[in-house]
């Protein structure tokens, strides 16, 4: 008998549908499946025919034949065991409702002793098979929250293989989940370890960090140990606004891809934060392998990537970020495919100012010389340092630091409503370089500063169109329809590393 079931497969952070077709036929005892399996997938028999045997169901002694269309897509990963154990049973007739399976996606790995292990990827395959028309969508009971973010499904999750079969054959029934994730969401993004209040000092710092949480840009901490820069860098994603549904729901995607949605499941509420440690290699930053994942940056991705002691980091691993920081997103790609993913992340770096981190300290004496500075600062190469929108250093700055937060959040809601119906675009630092002319003019004054500033500096075009974008953020958080000069001569303030001075 031939009986199609379906289970899905994700690339990058997008699901597609795979059918298993089982044909059972004859006897004979041989097991033969095509369309292009990995070893995990190969060696599912095996542990589908432990999981039967330890929950007294029948692996029939006939021809099976297993079929993954479509057939040129590599299968991989042991999510398919239960795909493929309930089309056997149904394909030997041992379910009554077997036409029932067609109508479900259907994933799980199986365990020896017939238990139910949880899969990567439930809410990309739950958006598929809702795009799809699928009715519901069985899965571990792990993964049961993750995957009823999706309305209009029924979401089943499974302890065991024994339960699945009941359910089909008609002796048990299984309720879909009633929980519903998105009821924590509002509560869950104003739940913080670690707040931005909590810092005394460092006045110039927090003003310059409020500007990059506002419109989303990149900034650099330089000064020396014990500064605070880290502690700071830790405790922005207090004062960064609350992620919107789409927001979360996008990076929900990328972590259930990963497997890193956690135990309790549901939708990642807070914005991330990821601190990779200096040792990290390009491939774990960036994504890639034999099977592609993703890296540091797209785990990233809404929130915020802290880069502690940026020089210390290996030159190849900086220089790969270079595209993503531009692009927003990292392409890999193999011999068969390659797949998309999202890096719309917030980068944070930190350093000292030079090696002994003592360079134009007021108490202690810096032993390095200007030689040494340059060169400690030349392990940064320029083009990266000019995706940088923000480079500040430890001055005092007069900053009211308990409202904060209310005023990230209002500049945050002026750029939605201007980027409104523009697809990824939340904040200035994502703005298209074709409207930054439109949405960052400038007046006379403030035409005479840049260029002034353009030529004393010698800044790139690069850090021209950046210096417009924080400068807009500047005046949203002003409340301000337009760009001032001070607005503009307090963005140009913070490229200091592009001074050909410093450190000199």
């Amino acid at each position: 008998m031939f009986i199609r079931a379906y289970g899905s497969a994700v690339y990058g952070v997008n699901a597609y549908t795979i059918a298993v077709e089982v044909n059972v036929s004859g006897d004979g005892g041989k097991f033969n499946m095509v369309g292009l399996p990995d070893n995990a997938v190969k060696e599912s028999w095996t542990r589908i025919m432990t999981a039967f045997k330890n929950n007294d169901l029948h692996f029939p002694r006939k021809k099976i034949v297993v079929n993954l269309s479509p057939a040129d897509i590599r299968k991989e990963g042991s999510a398919y065991d239960l795909t493929i154990a309930m089309a056997i049973l149904a394909a030997d007739s041992q379910l009554y409702n077997s036409t029932d399976i067609e109508k479900y996606i259907i994933m799980g790995e199986l365990s020896m002793d017939g238990s139910v292990l949880p899969i990567k990827g439930a809410l990309p395959i739950a958006v598929q098979a809702r795009k799809e028309g699928f009715k519901g969508f069985i899965l571990p009971h792990q993964n049961v929250r993750e995957a009823a973010l999706v309305d209009g499904l029924e979401v089943i999750g499974i302890k065991n293989i024994d339960e699945l079969v009941k359910h089909f054959k008609g002796e048990e029934t299984l309720s879909p989940c009633q929980d519903n994730p998105l009821e924590e969401f509002n509560y869950a993004s104003r739940d913080f370890d670690l707040d931005f209040s909590d810092v005394q000092g460092q006045e110039n710092i927090k003003r310059a960090m409020e500007i990059a949480a506002a419109g989303g840009h990149n900034i650099i901490l330089i000064g020396p140990p014990g500064a605070g820069k880290t502690m700071l860098a830790k405790r922005l994603p207090s004062i960064l606004p609350p992620m919107t549904l789409e927001e979360a729901l996008e990076t929900t995607k990328i972590h259930s891809v990963a497997g890193k949605i956690g135990d309790n499941g549901g939708l990642i509420a807070r914005r991330p934060f990821r601190s990779p440690h200096h040792t990290i290699s390009d491939v774990a930053l960036v994504g890639g392998g034999n099977h592609p994942q993703p890296g540091e940056i797209s785990l990233a991705h809404n929130g915020v990537l802290f880069l502690d002691e940026l020089p210390e980091f290996k030159r190849t691993v900086l220089e790969v970020m270079r595209q993503p920081l531009e692009d927003r997103k990292v392409n890999i790609s193999r011999a068969r495919f390659s797949v998309d993913y999202p890096s719309g992340f917030m980068l944070v770096a930190s350093m000292n100012p030079c090696p002994c981190g003592y360079f134009n300290h007021p108490e202690k004496e810096c032993t390095c010389g200007s030689v040494v500075v340059q060169k400690y600062l030349s392990k940064i190469s320029g083009p990266l340092l000019d995706r940088i929108d923000i480079h500040i250093e430890v001055t005092p700055v007069s900053f009211d630091e308990l409202a904060s937060r209310k005023r990230v959040i209002v500049a945050r809601d002026i750029q939605l409503q201007r980027y409104a119906g523009k697809d990824g675009i939340y904040c200035n630092a994502q703005m298209p370089g074709n409207q930054i002319k439109e949405l960052c003019a400038i007046n006379e004054a403030g035409n005479l500063l840049l260029k002034n500033a353009m030529r004393i500096q010698n800044l790139s075009a690069r850090a021209y169109d950046r210096i417009l974008k924080v400068a807009r953020t500047i005046a949203d958080l002003d409340s301000s329809p337009d760009i001032q000069t001070h607005h503009l001569a307090e963005a140009i303030h913070y490229r200091s590393l592009d001074r050909e001075s410093w450190g000199g």
